[in-house]
């Protein structure tokens, strides 16, 4: 009988996948790749939530997770990130104007 569980559950036992992964990543040229980089951007970009898997297709996830499905993640997070940056300025701006 298969094991089949959410993938959250799956992350520690695959830690070594994911370590693979951002090794390769890193290889290619993305050097802030990190084996939670990878593992968020499967859950975000792959998975898009915690869906039941058996663990080798979890594996397999990680290791087919092309090059560009990651590039993908990084730029929606940068501009998250960038959104952010801006909606704190802003609310900082205004609460400096109404402080004056």
């Amino acid at each position: 009988m298969e094991l089949i569980q959410g993938v959250n559950e799956w992350k520690r036992v695959v830690q070594p996948a994911l370590e693979s992964k951002a090794d390769e990543l890193e290889m290619m040229g993305y050097s802030q790749a990190t084996p939670d980089d990878v593992w968020n951007c499967l859950v975000k970009k792959v998975w898009k939530g915690e869906p039941d898997k058996r663990i080798y297709e979890v594996v397999q996830d990680i290791f087919h997770m092309a090059s560009n499905t990651y590039l993908s993640y990084l730029t929606l997070s940068s501009y998250q990130n960038e959104d952010l940056m801006a909606s704190i300025a802003a609310l900082t701006g205004a609460e400096d104007t109404t402080e004056e």
